[in-house]
């Protein structure tokens, strides 16, 4: 493992910012360890339907302000789409092939997702499982994935939002709540916070890979004045606590995206920039940059099968022939959440599996092939390694 590491690191360009690399493959893990944290498959009278344990237990909630991460996303997404862009201009590449390059990794795994889904629903509805159950699944799979549709919209958008200043974007999300909350406006007008909301991490992106964040205070002015905004939009203005959506409640900071959630996602992007130089430093490190880099090489893959993976071992478990607690039962105590937590090993070895089976769909049968570690006797023999931005 150590030569593994080794031969990692020593492939990778001296020019690379690992620490960037690092933001993005924590952000896509956090997503992943708080849907299966808030979501909970309960089995009952031989129908299952999806609830959260936020529901119950108001005191989990804080676990939503760790892992909704998705503003580090779309901030990294920013920086990294706009020096690509650049790049691309440099090299006389015109637009249509550099965002074709763009977004076919981002899709090409989409598609074996909908492929498998599409054959096990028809496979479940014709052995007479109930439509309810089957809908609670499909959706459970495919309502992550919206998120790539606006990821993959503001990077088509990149040549025209790379210098548009985030206060732009904020300054619509501020006055679409206005509307919505303070005046009575009518609820569509919140999804114009969709695209808006999720601009101002990406436009932040943008100005830090043109150098429009070099003083040492910016991060510590998005993390300070994004915690006390939030802090007063929940305290006193009635937003909920909770930065993911709770079935039941009135307002969800995520669906579509509020003013809170934007200022909580400053508050993160903040954070990241300060962690900038700690990452970089610990990723000099052979071991801990080989496990960044082969997150990168499937993240996309990662975050799309997390979900099945967990229906998986809910599917499985079935097999016991009574309810396992922390898997069908609902999650309405401490017990169950210190029982979800065993249960992450086991969704993470499912995923470990779809990431086997399905990960050529995202890197390509050629470059799937790229890392490997072969032979017998302790003999080793590893091919070049290929990252991508």
């Amino acid at each position: 493992m150590r030569r593994f590491a080794a031969r990692i690191d020593a492939a990778t360009p001296p020019e690379r910012d690992r620490a960037v690399d690092a933001l993005r493959a924590f952000a896509i893990l956090g997503v992943v360890l708080g849907h299966w944290l808030v979501t909970a498959i309960v089995v009952d009278s031989g129908s299952i339907h999806v609830v959260s344990p936020l529901q119950h237990l108001p005191a989990f909630t804080p676990v939503s302000w760790v892992f909704q991460t998705l503003a580090v996303f779309f901030l990294v997404g920013g920086q990294v789409a706009t020096k690509s862009w650049a790049s691309a201009q440099a090299r006389g590449t015109g637009y249509p092939a550099w965002l074709r390059a763009r977004l076919t990794r981002l899709f090409r795994p989409v598609l074996a997702v909908l492929a498998v889904w599409t054959v096990t629903a028809t496979a479940l509805l014709l052995a007479g499982v109930s439509f309810g159950t089957v809908e609670a699944l499909v959706k459970l799979v495919l309502s992550p994935m919206w998120f790539l549709l606006v990821f993959a919209a503001l990077t088509a958008a990149t040549p025209l939002v790379s210098k548009l200043h985030p206060l732009w974007p904020l300054a619509v999300v501020l006055h679409v709540d206005l509307i919505r909350f303070a005046l009575g406006g009518p609820s569509w007008l919140g999804w114009l916070n969709l695209p808006a909301g999720w601009l101002v991490p990406y436009c932040l992106g943008a100005m830090w890979a043109r150098e429009g964040l070099r003083g040492r205070m910016t991060p510590w002015v998005l993390l300070v004045g994004g915690v006390a905004a939030t802090a007063l939009l929940i305290t006193q203005a009635g937003y909920p606590a909770s930065m993911v959506g709770v079935p039941g409640g009135k307002i969800s900071n995520l669906n579509p995206p509020t003013l809170a959630a934007v200022t909580f996602g400053l508050a993160q992007c903040g954070l990241a920039l300060l962690l900038l130089g700690p990452l970089g430093r610990l990723l000099a490190r052979p071991a801990a940059w080989a496990a960044v880099a082969l997150v990168n090489l499937s993240a996309m893959t990662i975050f799309l099968w997390h979900q099945t993976s967990m229906i998986a071992v809910t599917a499985l478990g079935l097999l016991a022939g009574e309810p396992l607690l922390g898997l069908h039962t609902r999650p309405d105590d401490l017990s169950w959440i210190l029982a979800r937590l065993a249960w992450l090993p086991v969704f993470a070895t499912a995923l470990t599996v779809c990431w086997l089976a399905f990960r050529h769909h995202e890197q390509g049968r050629a470059r799937s092939r790229t890392i490997r570690v072969a032979g017998s006797a302790g003999s080793e023999r590893l091919q070049p390694v290929h990252l991508r931005s």
